[in-house]
């Protein structure tokens, strides 16, 4: 398996985006529950709605594939 995104007009899965996050840019409450934890993955929504955070690129992409959604990285 492969972590290169790829699109294609005929995929079905609706579309989220993969970015790291730094620990420091969360909101303080969430700052509080990952303590020991500086870099994340978020998993976003197309409006931007962050629906999964994790501690590795590649556990993001297969979070996002095991939920039926087509993952592209944002840089």
């Amino acid at each position: 398996m492969t972590d290169v995104p790829s699109y294609s007009p005929k995929d079905t899965h609706p579309i989220v985006y993969v970015r790291a996050v730094k620990r420091g840019d969360l909101p303080q409450d969430m700052r509080d529950r990952i303590e020991g934890l500086e870099n994340l993955y978020a998993v976003s929504s197309a409006e931007g709605e962050v629906l999964a955070l994790v501690d590795d690129r590649a556990k993001a992409f297969i979070l996002a594939r095991m939920n039926d959604f087509q993952p592209v990285s944002v840089h």
